[in-house]
């Protein structure tokens, strides 16, 4: 075997090769992309394996990982038990696997050939689900766009992506028109529009075979998708995930949040947001029904709860908060525990809380864009069981363990990348490693090894570790407010204020001071009847609960700016905080 610093400076020197050559304007597209990472998969290969007595790869003992398998498992398995399920449409299994046969079949009709990049302008429908296993059958590169970009941002996406064909909503037909009117005033050549209308959609599955032959991955590192972060910089960046990463992710998250054959999954999460946090191939890898619905809301998940029996689904905290907030009559009881996974933001313990009490089990995972969705979990210890429901949900807010899939995750300083102290007090950078980080950012490599420096993925957030090895996220690095030298965790300032009765919303962000350099400026959202609360009333709930140098200062009344997967834009709240002035 090669000498430890001999592989570890081989590796490095084909990360960067593999990284420039990505970046360079001869691979600008995925075509060369999987070329050079299959190239770069063999430099990693040791020779001195081959001369081993009796060893052998082969097609007998080697096929690249890829979810696509998922379904062609379940098209046998499960082949008569529901796949799909969107108003009066009903897939089974059989006819999925079909069905995605034969899109695969039309997409190579269209021209869409080994390394070619197909998007979608949607929202939840059940094509978006087919899409994510045709796609890579024709061996091509899913790019899931956000559904509530407007035609500027979808044009620069399609742009940077170079896709070749986009499947658009029929309620987004007129924003993707405007985002190829504006394409063709470029030098790009606008990718052919599909819609998403029934006529137009089973038109094209018409055109092809279930008789395909599925263009495999030539080497499971090739590109299954790119996803674009919800990032507030003026174009987003593109996540490149892998077969080998999306395949072990798929099954870590199907294991974490316990999906089987039998389970029912409402899709009350957007498909777009990292491929449906792989939730949309973990049920495929288990065999489960997927209710589709396209508009969330409180009835509809209530409803459908009652209707199909659901056994999962994933919420992020404000559609949490949405739940616990409804209206008696929008709500159902419930018959039967309904798993939950969540993720984002953390989500305040009283929200936990009265989930549970509504007959809801939380799962609360942690991860992002380029960690292929959930990377950690909180993982449930017994004994925790006979702890006071409040207690419980502490416990159940933190980010617990890294999933079975994530190598290693940490929280460093990141200066000295040293580990922090396990004690629940010291933060540092929270990081990753492992097969299912992504591969990087097309076309930026400056920000890849800037992501990758120091042979760890750098989150951007801050965390503690505590003594039995959990994590728990205190803020965004660019979120955490320095007020006369001090840290305050913004989540610790907005736990507290969700805590008072008439708060439905609430961010924290900072507000520049002349004297302390900046203090703790609350937005938040009443909820209905509670008009009457007021900003000092808030401030000093808050100044008896917490450390008075962590108490708010100023308090804003207004409905909170969110974005497509529910997030708060706290960077258009600083913007607002910054607008205000100084505060001394």
């Amino acid at each position: 075997m090669f000498p430890p610093l001999t592989m570890t400076l081989m590796i490095k020197h084909s990360l960067t090769r593999f990284a420039r050559a990505l970046s360079h304007s001869h691979y600008s597209n995925f075509n060369q992309y999987t070329r050079s990472y299959s190239k770069f998969s063999q430099d990693l290969e040791p020779e001195s394996w081959k001369s081993m007595d009796g060893l052998v790869r082969c097609s007998a003992n080697y096929v690249p990982l890829s979810p696509i398998g998922f379904l062609e498992r379940s098209s046998k398995a499960y082949r008569d038990n529901t796949s799909l399920v969107y108003g009066s449409v009903r897939h089974t299994w059989g006819e999925t696997h079909q069905r995605c046969l034969k899109l695969a079949s039309a997409l190579t009709q269209l021209g869409i050939s080994r390394g070619d990049v197909v998007a979608t302008f949607s929202y939840n429908l059940p094509q978006i689900y087919e899409l994510h296993f045709a796609v890579p059958m024709a061996g091509g590169v899913l790019c899931t766009l956000n559904a509530r970009l407007d035609s500027v941002m979808v044009s620069a996406l399609l742009r940077h992506s170079e896709a070749k064909v986009i499947f658009v909503d029929s309620q987004l037909l007129d924003i993707a028109r405007g985002a190829l009117h504006l394409l063709a005033k470029t030098e790009t050549k606008p990718p052919i529009l599909v819609p998403l209308t029934d006529s137009d959609y089973e038109s094209l599955l018409s055109t092809g075979t279930d008789q395909f032959e599925i263009l495999r991955p030539h080497s499971e590192w090739d590109p299954i998708t790119i996803n674009y972060t919800s990032g507030t910089t003026a174009r987003p960046k593109a996540v490149v995930y892998s077969h080998r990463g999306a395949y072990l992710n798929s099954l870590a998250t199907a294991l974490l949040f316990g999906v089987r054959a039998r389970s029912v999954c409402l899709w009350s999460m957007p498909m777009f947001h990292c491929n449906g946090w792989l939730v949309l191939w973990a049920s495929a890898a288990q065999g489960a029904a997927n209710i589709v619905i396209k508009k969330v809301s409180t009835r509809s998940i209530f409803d459908n709860i009652a209707m199909h029996n659901v056994t999962h689904m994933g919420a992020v905290p404000t559609v949490m908060n949405m739940i616990v907030n409804s209206s008696a009559s929008e709500r159902r009881l419930l018959q039967h525990t309904v798993e939950v996974l969540t993720g984002g933001a953390s989500p305040p313990p009283q929200i936990l809380g009265r989930m549970e009490e509504m007959g809801f089990r939380v799962n609360q995972i942690y991860g992002l864009t380029e960690t292929y969705g959930a990377a950690t979990n909180c993982a449930w210890k017994p004994e925790w069981d006979a702890l006071p429901l409040d207690e419980r949900s502490r416990l159940k807010a933190r980010k617990g363990l890294r999933h079975l899939a994530m190598e290693e995750v940490d929280v460093k300083d990141t200066v000295t990348m040293e580990s922090v102290r396990a004690d629940g007090e010291t933060i540092g950078e929270v990081m990753f490693r492992g097969n299912t980080v992504m591969s990087g950012y097309f076309k930026d490599l400056k920000a890849t090894e800037e992501a990758f420096k120091g042979g760890w993925f750098h989150s951007g957030d801050l965390g503690v570790k505590h003594e039995d090895g959990y994590i728990e996220i205190k803020d965004r690095m660019k979120d955490i407010i320095i007020s006369g030298g001090l840290n305050i965790s913004t989540v610790e300032v907005e736990t507290v204020l969700y805590s008072h009765e008439a708060v439905f919303e609430a961010a924290v962000v900072g507000r520049p001071d002349s004297h302390w350099g900046e203090t703790p400026c609350a937005f938040v959202t009443l909820k209905e009847g509670f008009e009457g609360v007021n900003a000092d009333q808030l401030i000093t709930f808050c100044r008896d609960r917490l450390p008075h140098y962590m108490a708010l200062k100023t308090v804003v009344f207004e409905e909170l700016p969110k974005n497509s997967t529910g997030k708060i834009q706290k960077f258009i709240l600083r913007l607002r905080a910054k607008a205000m002035g100084s505060l001394s």
